[in-house]
C-alpha cells in the first residue's frame, strides 16, 4: 500500500530547488556508467525497498551492478572488520553526529554534489563534521521519530483513557492492560540498538533536571566524570522501566528481535513496543491493516512535560572516498535523491520520513502523531547521535547481561561508567594516538 509522508524536518517550500535537482538527474547519461557498486548498510527493515530502488536504477544504468548486503545486530563489528582489511564498501552506513568524524577519513565529501542541494537542510547539517562543521560526509535513507508505539484499542479496552505521561501512570496502565488479558510490552531486547533508542529519552531527562545539556552530560560520562547513580532519571527511572518491561513483556525478552516485536504488536498480543518508531508502521499494518496505532513519548519521570518524542536523522550513509567506481557511485546517489523516481521512493516505496526537500503529505499515524507532539511539546534531543555505535553496541550487551541476571544494577552501572570512556572518551583517543 502506497503512503504519502510529511517531512517535518523542512520549513517552507523549495519548489525551484526540487525542479533544478530533478533536471540534474535527467541530464546525466547513466548508460555510459559501468562496473560494480558494493553497498553494505544496516537497517534490514528497508531491504525490500532498497532492492526495488536498485532494480529501478538498473533500467537507467544497465551496465552498473549494485551488490547489496544488509545486517543489523552485528553491523558495526562487521563494518570495522571490512575497513581494517581494506575492503571498504562503496556505500556504507553509520549513525550521524559523532560517527561522521569516526568514518570521515573513509568518506567522500559530497559538498557541491546535487544530492546536497536536494537534502533537507536539517539532514544536511547532521552530515557535517561535528568537530568543525565542515563538509558533507553522508546522506540519509530517512528522517525518524522515536517514542512508544502503542495499540489504542487495547488501551481503551483496558480502561486506560490516555497514554501515560509519568512513570507512576505507566505502572498503573501496565496493571490495567495485564488485567484485560494483554501483554503490556513487547521489548525486542535481543537487539542491542533497542536499548539506545530507549535510553536516550531518560538521558535527556537526566540532563534537563541537572540543568545541563544532553551533550554536556554525555561528555561527563565519556571523561569518566559522572556516575549513573548521580542521576535518578538513569539509576532509578531507566532501570525501573527496563525491569517493568521485562516483567510485563515477552516470555523470552532476550530472544525477541525486531520481527518478534512486529509480530506480537501486529497480532494484537502486546499493547506497547519498546525501542521502535516510524519504521515499523508499514510492517505491522501488513499484519493487521485495521491496527489502531498510537504514538507518544516515554514516561521518564514524574514530570509529564518530559514525556516527549524525539525526531531527527540518526543514520548516515557514506560514499567511500576510496571507491574504484567513484563516478558511478556518485551518479547513483545523486539519481536516488534527485530523479523523479528516487524522490518518490522515500514516500511511495520505503514509507519513511523523507530526508529531502518535499511538501508531500502523510497518512502514517506515527508521522502525524509525532508531528503533533513536537508542535505541542517540542522534541527531545536526538542524543544517540552524540555517541558512536561502538559504544551503543557495548551498552546494549551490558544491558542484556543485566536482563539475563548475570549482573546486578550496581555492577551494570559500574560497567557503563568504566567502559564508556574507553570507547568514546579520552582513553579511546589516547589509544589511537
Amino acid at each position: 500500500m502506497k503512503k504519502k509522508l510529511l517531512s517535518i524536518l523542512l520549513a517552507g517550500t523549495m519548489t525551484a530547488a526540487m525542479m533544478s535537482t530533478c533536471a540534474m538527474a535527467e541530464d546525466v547519461d547513466y548508460s555510459a556508467d559501468e562496473g560494480e557498486i558494493y553497498m553494505f548498510i544496516s537497517s534490514p527493515e528497508y531491504a525490500d525497498a532498497i532492492t526495488e530502488l536498485i532494480d529501478a536504477y538498473s533500467e537507467v544504468a544497465p551496465n552498473v551492478t549494485i551488490n547489496y548486503e544488509t545486517t543489523q545486530n552485528d553491523y558495526p563489528t562487521l563494518l570495522k572488520a571490512k575497513l581494517n582489511s581494506g575492503e571498504v564498501p562503496d556505500i556504507f552506513s553509520s549513525t550521524s553526529g559523532k560517527e561522521i568524524d569516526t568514518y570521515k577519513e573513509y568518506s567522500y565529501d559530497l559538498t557541491g554534489q546535487p544530492i546536497v542541494d536536494a537534502m533537507d537542510p536539517g539532514v544536511a547539517a547532521a552530515m557535517e563534521s561535528p568537530t568543525d562543521g565542515s563538509g558533507c560526509y553522508g546522506f540519509a535513507i530517512k528522517g525518524n521519530y522515536f517514542g512508544v508505539v502503542y495499540n489504542k484499542d487495547i488501551f481503551a479496552e483496558a480502561g486506560v483513557e490516555a497514554f501515560p505521561q509519568t512513570t507512576e501512570e505507566l505502572i498503573d496502565a501496565c496493571q490495567k492492560i495485564t488485567d484485560a488479558g494483554y501483554k503490556p510490552f513487547t521489548t525486542g531486547f535481543a537487539e542491542w540498538w533497542v536499548f539506545k533508542h530507549v535510553a536516550q529519552h531518560f538521558v535527556n531527562a537526566a540532563a534537563e533536571n541537572a540543568g545541563i545539556t544532553t551533550a554536556e552530560l554525555i561528555s561527563k560520562f565519556e571523561k569518566g566524570e559522572a556516575k549513573v547513580s548521580d542521576y535518578p532519571e538513569l539509576y532509578n527511572n531507566f532501570f525501573d522501566f527496563i525491569d517493568l518491561a521485562v516483567a510485563n513483556g515477552d516470555d523470552k525478552p532476550l530472544e525477541t528481535d525486531l520481527a518478534g516485536e512486529e509480530a506480537a504488536f501486529g497480532n494484537g498480543e502486546a499493547a506497547m513496543v519498546c525501542g521502535q518508531g516510524a519504521w515499523i508502521e508499514a510492517d505491522v499494518l501488513a499484519i493487521n491493516p485495521d491496527l489502531n496505532i498510537g504514538f507518544d513519548g516515554y514516561p521518564v519521570s514524574d514530570n509529564a512535560d518530559q514525556c516527549r518524542v524525539i525526531t531527527g536523522s540518526d543514520q548516515a550513509l557514506h560514499v567511500s572516498s576510496e571507491s574504484e567506481n567513484l563516478d558511478a557511485v556518485l551518479h547513483f546517489v545523486n539519481w536516488w535523491y534527485t530523479s523523479e523516481y528516487g524522490q518518490s521512493w522515500f514516500t511511495d516505496v520505503a514509507g519513511v520520513v523523507p530526508p529531502i526537500v518535499t511538501d508531500a503529505q502523510s497518512d502514517f499515524e506515527v508521522i502525524n502523531q509525532g508531528a503533533a507532539h513536537v508542535a505541542e511539546k517540542g522534541a527531545a534531543d536526538l542524543s544517540i547521535c552524540l555517541s558512536t555505535d561502538g559504544w551503543h553496541q557495548t551498552f546494549g550487551q551490558i544491558m542484556q547481561d543485566y536482563i539475563a541476571g548475570t549482573t546486578d544494577k550496581d555492577a551494570t552501572c559500574q560497567a557503563i561508567e568504566e567502559t564508556w570512556p574507553t570507547i568514546d572518551g579520552a582513553e579511546a583517543e589516547a589509544m589511537t594516538e
